[in-house]
């Protein structure tokens, strides 16, 4: 099977990332001698630099980790909580029945930071300094401008020039969108990790990183984004101005913290996700739906494959709508949406016809509710320059992803991050840092009663969604990518034609992959399209003729299109194997 590129095989060490330069920052890390950990935090940080329209210093950061010592998987929550005065009575009382998409009133507290630092802490073996010089020494002296950068900036130059000032000083050159194939430098950026860094103090390693950590969350940067946040009235995807509602108090107090993940066994495979506060069990529930279906008799590029899988995703997804939500402050029933009695009743519903209907299934006690009005919504995005989730430009925000980092090293340590939000296009700069803050709060519901209502110090339930697979009970693959509600479509395409039929990782990235649009979007302005289904180009004609025989709302798309998918993973025999996304020319896989 031909793939535009070799999947990558090595003994030493693999990074796959959404961008080239990460990539090789990651690499460079482990040739210095650094571990996974540091490799995937300095990774991590040059992404910020290198793809600002996909996520940026205030965004978010979910991971998996696993530690080769003590052979154990962990989450590292970087999911920042909603202000404490984000509640439903708030936006009532602003007149709004959902939270806009930009601006600073969708705002939570930035998690990325917090997740990174926490994970250098207590598995690296780096100073904060070092694995942060390489993204510094690029925002200072500038880095390449890739075309979808430009094009991003371009999409919101109006906005910028008439009313988000402080980001027309930033992304506007002298008035001028950065030309692809230019360096674009961020001084104020540089700035602001040049003071964090020297803020760095202590006797140990772990005293300086967390002296960092305070002085991001409980210093300067707390102290200037509150200042911002309080004293602006910032013009949204609503159409009007609004003051932010986070504080410098909202950033002192919550910190990453370090969970177990959520996993369910697949065919001699163990996946793990992060919890229902992300929409990664989605992913669970659609491998327990399909348990008892011969997916392996199926082409996997076939009509047959296509449609049991769409089925599938809907199914397991108006769950995610109905009964997901942050477990701290809600009880989600998720032991119950994972069991086999459950499951084989929600496999029944998949026919030979499209459901066009959001069908959540009922557990004992609850009564779901989920937002079957949400097609209504469908033009709403096209109204608000910068709104919608970056990857979907039918929901009038410019194409793009977020961001997705896999490392392994020589000692069999693994990552799989998702780094995402403080997009350029979504909120303004505040202007003493150099950077915008994650917007996150947007998946909220402003309805009482609901699993993902808007609450105080409330986490929302996102879309980012890393992937690690245990075979055997040893960690082999760490896998994710960008794309929104996408995440957990294309990511368990890629690993049932890998489990299924044998493809490799990059064969598997590279196969014609699909999408539906039937549910609720997580993103402002919520909307759905029940039935849609989109194809990628290269598919065969006759299997988009299929589908449409069998009801679904199908249509091609362009070549290429589909998936932002890297992976990397461990043998029994040591080697190493990685692979990387081809399309949009931007993710790369290196190793040795």
């Amino acid at each position: 099977m031909f793939t535009t590129r070799p999947e990558i095989a090595g003994t030493f060490g693999v990074v796959a990332t959404t961008h080239w330069i990460a990539s090789q920052v990651g690499m460079a890390v482990l040739e210095r001698g650094g571990n996974a950990f540091d490799a995937a935090v300095a990774a991590g940080f040059t992404l910020q630099v290198a793809e600002p329209h996909l996520n940026g210093p205030g965004g978010d950061a979910p991971i998996i980790i696993h530690d080769a010592m003590s052979n154990t998987q962990h989450v590292i929550c970087g999911q920042g909580p909603a202000p404490a005065a984000a509640t439903v009575a708030k936006f009532a009382e602003l007149g709004l029945d959902l939270i806009p998409g930009t601006g600073l009133l969708p705002a939570t507290v930035l998690g990325a930071f917090d997740a990174w630092a926490l994970m250098l802490r207590d598995w690296g073996t780096w100073e904060l300094a070092d694995v942060m010089s390489y993204a510094l020494g690029y925002a200072r002296n500038g880095i390449h401008i890739v075309p979808r950068v430009s094009a991003a900036i371009e999409s919101v130059r109006p906005l910028f020039e008439q009313e988000w000032r402080t980001s027309a000083a930033v992304f506007l050159r002298n008035g001028n969108v950065p030309a692809p194939g230019t360096l674009m430098a961020r001084p104020a950026l540089a700035e602001t990790w040049q003071k964090l860094c020297g803020l760095a103090t202590g006797s140990t390693r772990e005293a300086r990183i967390d002296s960092a950590r305070n002085a991001w969350y409980r210093g300067f940067v707390a102290e200037a984004i509150g200042d911002f946040y309080q004293n602006h009235e910032i013009l949204d995807a609503s159409g009007r101005r609004h003051r932010g509602l986070l504080t410098a108090d909202d950033m002192a107090r919550w910190a990453a913290s370090v969970e177990e993940p959520v996993g369910i066994d697949y065919h001699g495979h163990r996946l793990l996700k992060v919890g229902p506060w992300s929409q990664g069990p989605a992913f669970l529930q659609l491998l327990a739906i399909l348990k008892g279906v011969d997916i392996a008799a199926m082409d996997p590029l076939g009509a047959e494959f296509a449609h049991t899988v769409i089925e599938g995703m809907k199914l397991a997804f108006a769950d995610r709508e109905a009964y997901y939500g942050d477990p701290e402050q809600v009880e989600v029933p998720l032991s119950y949406l994972l069991s086999e009695e459950y499951n084989a009743g929600r496999r029944g519903l998949i026919g030979e016809m499209a459901s066009l209907e959001l069908r959540p299934g009922v557990v004992p006690g609850r009564v779901p509710d989920v937002d079957h009005e949400a097609f209504k919504r469908v033009d709403y995005a096209s109204r608000a320059l910068g709104a919608g989730e970056p990857t979907v430009a039918r929901l009038g925000a410019i194409g793009g992803d977020t961001c997705h980092v896999d490392v392994i090293d020589r000692w069999g340590n693994m990552v799989s991050a998702t780094p995402s939000g403080g997009w350029l296009q979504s909120s303004p700069v505040v202007p003493e840092l150099g950077f915008c803050i994650s917007t996150r709060a947007q998946m909220f519901w402003t309805k009482a009663g609901h699993p993902n209502s808007v609450a105080p110090r409330k986490r929302p339930r996102t879309t980012l969604s890393p992937s690690m697979v245990l075979r055997d009970g040893k960690a082999w693959m760490s896998f994710g990518t960008p794309g929104g509600e996408q995440q957990d479509q294309w990511q368990p395409i890629m690993f049932l034609r890998m489990v299924h039929h044998n493809m490799t990782i990059q064969q598997a990235i590279d196969a014609p992959s699909f999408h539906t649009e039937h549910w609720p979007s997580s993103f402002w302005p919520r909307a759905a399209r029940p039935g849609k289904v989109v194809l990628e180009g290269r598919y065969d004609p006759a299997v988009l003729e299929e589908l449409k025989r069998r009801g679904h709302k199908a249509e091609m798309g362009e070549p290429w299109s589909e998936g932002r998918l890297s992976a990397a993973r461990l043998e029994a025999d040591g080697q190493m194997f990685a692979g990387a996304n081809p399309r949009g020319m931007q993710g790369y896989a290196v190793g040795r």
